[in-house]
C-alpha cells in the first residue's frame, strides 16, 4: 500500500449518526402546555411546528421532534422531561 493510499483512508471521517428526539403522548399535560414546552426547549422550531408535533404525538402516540447529533438529542430531550413531558431518542435511519 502506498503512503498515499494511506493518507487518503486516514483523512476520511465518518460522520457522527443523527438521533430522533420523540415526543410521547401522555393524558395529562394540556396540549398548550406540550406546545410551549417545545418551543422553549428547541427554540429552531415554531408555533405551527410544535403544535403540528404535540398534535402527531396526540393522534398516534408519539412525535418527532427534531433529528440532529447525539448531544443536542439528549439535551433536547432532557429539557422535554424536566418541564414534565415524557421524550426519548433513537437512533435515526
Amino acid at each position: 500500500m502506498s503512503v498515499e493510499t494511506l493518507e487518503k483512508r486516514s483523512t476520511v471521517r465518518k460522520h457522527a449518526p443523527n438521533y430522533k428526539v420523540l415526543l410521547h403522548n401522555d393524558d395529562f399535560n394540556p396540549m398548550e402546555y406540550v406546545v410551549q414546552v417545545l418551543i422553549k426547549a428547541v427554540p429552531s422550531l415554531s408555533v405551527t411546528q410544535a403544535t403540528e408535533i404535540m398534535m402527531e404525538a396526540h393522534l398516534t402516540g408519539v412525535g418527532l421532534v427534531i433529528v440532529c447529533a447525539q448531544e443536542p438529542a439528549e439535551f433536547y430531550s432532557e429539557t422535554l422531561k424536566r418541564h414534565g413531558l415524557t421524550s426519548t431518542i433513537e437512533p435515526a435511519e
